[in-house]
């Protein structure tokens, strides 16, 4: 029985002249741009320099701050009011005042008072901006500063190149699978009401858990598919390889689509139209995402807000396939995170099943 109704899931989505395309290029779209463009390292911060003091040991710093890689150097107004400006019309970031006599304080062994002043509207660039300046200026104020920091060895252990690409791959596979494997079947149900053809299904004898499992299968080779496609390129255009077994992604991939499809369902089941399914499933998608750990750490949260994460599919997932992928660790070193998303996937798919109202 359940033979046939594959039959007809897969015929559907052949059949849609959209589907298909979107299940291939999706997941390509997502792993060739986002890499890029998900960073949290801060570069292009456009500076303003105010030089008050106009010496040679000035310009010096002037020229070290302009051949950093992390800023754009925009030039050097005449007072600090000019480029305050600057700032408040959004033609500068920061602000660097040199005070004047700089180069006589550096000279009697008096430490200047040099002013940094960074927009901080947004607070992550205004801060790793004026944090990049402030190691600037200390390293020219004491050079000796550089000779104690190059004696310090640091040793990451892993992603040892700090390649952020890395970090990010494994959660763009959670968000490939999450968007593809829980709209698609949220849509499905919904899809089937508007047109009435779900009514033929009611009047059949089918069992309900097998109408679902007719469902979920088709979504489980999709997120198969996917996440084969998302290593291939990340092993392709970035050279980044999983460190340990590919066996325990595809387990935990499983799990995950296997949790969002039966979240999908859920939603279509208890939605009349296809409008109803798509804002209710993107408020879910949202918040999991969100909450999940996905750009910042999870103990920076609130309290409260940290709790979800212990009902969170997307928190779990995260934090085991980065174990996996970038630490090479085994089955037993994300054992915790399997349980806790096996449990969730079982509650959720038992859901799906009984909250199907099928009338004979």
């Amino acid at each position: 029985m359940i033979k046939y109704l594959l039959q007809k899931e897969v015929l559907q989505i052949r059949r849609n002249a959209f589907l298909p395309r979107l299940i291939v290029i999706f997941p390509i779209m997502v792993m060739c741009v986002l890499p890029w463009v998900m960073s949290m390292e801060v570069k292009n911060i456009v500076v303003d320099i105010v030089d008050n003091d106009h010496s040679v040991i000035s310009q010096q710093l002037v020229h070290k701050i302009e051949s950093s890689n992390y800023f754009i150097f925009h030039g050097q107004p005449a007072s600090y009011s000019e480029a305050l400006s600057n700032i408040e019309h959004s033609k500068s970031d920061v602000v660097i005042v040199i005070p004047p006599h700089y180069s006589r304080d550096l000279t009697t062994g008096n430490v200047p008072q040099v002013l940094i002043a960074a927009n901080a509207v947004n607070g992550t660039k205004g801060a790793m901006g004026a944090s990049y300046l402030s190691k600037i200026v200390t390293s020219h104020v004491n050079p000796n500063i550089e000779a104690i920091l190059s004696r310090i060895t640091t040793l990451n252990l892993y992603n040892k190149h700090q390649n952020y690409k890395l970090y990010m791959i494994p959660a763009l596979l959670a968000i490939v699978m999450m968007l593809m494997c829980g709209f698609l079947p949220a849509l499905n149900i919904v899809g089937e009401k508007e047109a009435g053809t779900i009514e033929q299904i009611n009047v059949t004898p089918v069992p309900k858990w097998a109408f679902i499992m007719a469902k979920l299968i088709p979504y489980w080779i999709i997120a198969l598919f996917v996440v084969t496609v998302c290593l291939l390129l990340a092993w392709g255009i970035y050279g980044i390889t999983c460190k340990g077994n590919l066996v325990l992604i595809y387990l935990m991939a499983m799990l995950l689509a296997l949790f969002f499809s039966s979240l999908g369902l859920i939603i279509s089941n208890y939605s009349d139209t296809m409008q109803q399914a798509i804002f209710v499933m993107w408020f879910f998608v949202v918040i999991l995402l969100l909450l999940s750990g996905l750009f910042t750490p999870t103990r920076s949260m609130p309290s409260w807000a940290y709790l979800t994460t212990y009902v969170n599919p997307m928190h779990y997932f995260i934090d085991a396939v980065r174990t996996v992928f970038i630490k090479g660790g085994r089955l037993h070193d994300i054992n915790y995170q399997v349980t806790a998303l096996a449990s969730l996937t079982s509650v959720m798919a038992i859901w799906a099943v009984l909250s199907y109202k099928k009338n004979k």
